[in-house]
């Protein structure tokens, strides 16, 4: 299959060298290579220029395309009329070297995937388990981890995932994808992270990344990918290894997070449940105040003091907002 990388960027010229000397290592190379530049400045056109990279064509959009939603779709009409495949990566990214060879061997593994995604490797630790009697760990498909406070404490109101990873509850408020193991199998989900998932083509003759979630886009991957899961099948192939380094250039503020946090989750919620009934409204809102009182208690109990706060209220007044100005779905 041939197959397109788009990569969208936005000032991070040294993480998107990284990426790329990793896309040079692969066993399977890309046909085209895409580069949507956001930046503010030409930093990240100036190292292009002195690393050539096979197949790469470079494109610097305007203010008016800035955004990652925006700069998706801008590559996306670029696309060569070939390709059958568009591959998604974050400019953070660093492929192990059968990434793509596994990626696109999955298609044809699972005839009916319209999206298949990657698995990160270096967030989570995972142990095999042959016994589930730890209230402290995750369980899943012989695997386990560490289960994260907040579901811990979400476990004591009575307010846990009732679905599989990858899937989102009636209420929202999912495990993500970080909560599938790394066994070799392939998952099927409804959820894909955006910056490592791919697509086919025909995808995009009826969907695009919604505009709705501007700059940043906080959940627009859960968002266009909940609504093609609708159409189909989307799959993680757990052999198709990748690290996420984070890179904090780029990111907005911490009190605009926290507001996209509460807008943004609230909006993917109705994507799925465009009806939901009282109980999933009220374990909906529960959960968001209890996450909110959670992360605010952060202000003593890790030294990021100022970010816990900020982020905090962001929260609280993104909390108040959906009362008096909830956002528009987009069909």
């Amino acid at each position: 299959m041939n197959f397109t990388l788009i990569i969208c960027t936005y000032m991070r010229p040294k993480p998107l060298l990284k990426l790329l000397q990793s896309v040079k290592e692969q066993t399977l190379y890309p046909n085209e290579i895409l580069i949507i530049d956001g930046s503010s400045n030409n930093e990240t056109e100036t190292v292009l220029n002195k690393n050539p990279f096979k197949n790469l064509r470079y494109y610097k959009v305007d203010k008016l395309n800035r955004g990652l939603t925006k700069q998706r779709n801008f590559g996306i009409n670029l696309v060569s009329k070939d390709s059958e495949i568009m591959c998604f990566l974050d400019d953070d990214i660093i492929l192990t070297p059968s990434y793509f060879e596994t990626l696109i061997e999955t298609y044809s593994i699972k005839s009916d995937a319209l999206a298949v995604g990657g698995y990160i490797t270096n967030e989570v630790s995972w142990k095999l388990s042959d016994n589930q009697n730890d209230s402290s760990k995750f369980y899943f498909d012989g695997w386990m981890r560490n289960e994260p406070s907040r579901f811990k404490i979400r476990q004591l109101f009575g307010l846990l995932p009732d679905v599989d990873p990858g899937f989102m509850p009636t209420f929202s408020h999912g495990r993500s994808i970080s909560f599938l193991p790394p066994s070799g199998n392939i998952y099927e989900v409804e959820q894909l992270m955006g910056g490592v998932s791919s697509y086919k083509k025909e995808v995009f003759e009826t969907l695009k990344f919604s505009t709705y979630f501007e700059g940043y886009g906080l959940y627009e991957d859960a968002d266009f990918s909940l609504r093609l899961a609708k159409t189909g099948k989307l799959y993680i192939n757990t052999n198709a290894k990748l690290e996420h380094h984070h890179d904090g250039s780029g990111r907005p503020n911490k009190y605009q997070y926290g507001k996209m946090v509460i807008r943004n989750g609230w909006y993917v919620w109705r994507v799925k449940y465009s009806k939901p009934t009282f109980k999933a409204r009220l374990k909906w809102h529960a959960t968001a105040i209890l996450l909110t009182k959670i992360r605010l208690l952060n202000v003593v109990t890790t030294s990021k003091r100022k970010e816990a706060f900020t982020e905090s209220m962001g929260r609280i007044v993104g909390w108040f907002l959906l009362i008096f100005n909830a956002p528009n779905i987009e069909k």
